[in-house]
C-alpha cells in the first residue's frame, strides 16, 4: 500500500474517472466503430472498449473462489476496489508491482474488503508465507495508481511497515517469490527489475513501497531461482 496511507490507489483519482475508465452517464450509441458518443463526449477505442465491456454478457466463465494461484486461500475484495475485465485478451499483463501494507494481513484483508477504501492488489502474502488471492488476475485491482499501470499489472501486497526491515521475513520473500515467479511463467514476463516493479517506481504515485529496507537483490535472486524450477518442471 505504501507509507502515505493505507491504500494502494489514490480514491479520488478512481472516482473521477481518469484511473480506471471513463465516467458514463449513457451507453454508447455506436458500437464497434472507432469512437461513441457517450454523456455529451467521444470515448476514444480503449474508452469505448470499456464502456462495453462494462455492458456485454460476454466475459471468461468464472466460479466464486476459484484460484489463479493454487496454494493461495480465496478472500474476495470488495467489488468496488476493483473492476471486471477479461485479462489477458483486452489488457496484456507484463507487470508485478509489490506493495508493503504499512500494517498487518488481518488489515489488508479488512481494507481490500471494505467497500469505502477504494483500492485492493490481487494478493497478500502474510510474514509466515500464507497468501490470500483477493481478487483473480482476469480482473483489474485498484492497486498502482495508474491507470495503464492497473491494467497491465498483478498487485502483491505484503504484511509489515516499511521502515522495520525485520518485517521482512525470509519465509514471506520466498513464498512471494514463488507466487511472483509463478505469474511470471504463466504470462511470459520477464523476470527482471523493469517488468517486477515497486509501488515507489509506478509513474505518477505518491507512495514510498515497498521502501529502502526491501532488499531487492534477495527477492530477486529467489524469483529467478522458482522461476528456472517452474520451467525445469514444464518441461519433464
Amino acid at each position: 500500500m505504501g507509507e502515505k496511507s493505507l491504500g494502494t490507489e489514490s480514491r479520488g483519482t478512481r472516482r473521477r474517472g481518469s484511473a480506471d475508465g471513463p465516467k458514463a452517464t449513457r451507453r454508447a450509441v455506436l458500437i464497434g466503430g472507432a469512437a461513441a458518443v457517450v454523456g455529451g463526449g467521444v470515448l476514444a477505442r480503449e474508452e469505448l472498449s470499456w464502456v462495453w465491456r462494462k455492458v456485454s454478457v460476454g466475459r471468461k466463465p468464472r466460479k466464486e473462489g476459484e484460484l489463479d494461484y493454487v496454494p493461495a486461500q480465496w478472500v474476495a475484495a470488495s467489488s468496488a476496489n476493483w473492476r471486471m475485465a477479461d485479462r489477458p485478451d483486452d489488457y496484456r499483463i507484463d507487470r508485478v508491482v509489490i506493495h508493503v501494507v504499512q500494517g498487518s494481513f488481518a488489515v489488508a484483508l479488512k481494507v481490500f474488503k471494505d467497500p469505502g477504501h477504494g483500492a485492493a492488489a490481487h494478493y497478500v502474502v502474510r510474514k509466515d508465507g500464507h497468501v490470500a488471492q483477493m481478487i483473480r488476475e482476469l480482473d483489474v485491482a485498484y492497486h498502482a495508481g495508474n491507470r495503464g499501470y492497473n491494467e497491465r499489472s498483478i498487485g502483491i501486497e505484503h504484511e509489515g511497515f516499511v521502515e522495520k526491515p525485520e518485517d521482512f521475513t525470509d519465509t514471506m520473500y520466498r513464498s512471494s517469490a514463488r507466487l511472483a515467479a509463478d505469474i511470471c511463467h504463466r504470462y511470459g514476463i520477464p523476470v527482471d527489475r523493469e517488468h517486477i516493479v515497486g509501488h515507489v517506481e509506478v509513474p505518477g504515485t505518491d507512495h514510498t513501497d515497498p521502501g529502502k529496507n526491501w532488499n531487492w537483490d534477495r527477492y530477486m535472486r529467489f524469483v529467478r531461482e522458482e522461476f528456472a524450477r517452474q520451467e525445469t518442471a514444464a518441461a519433464e
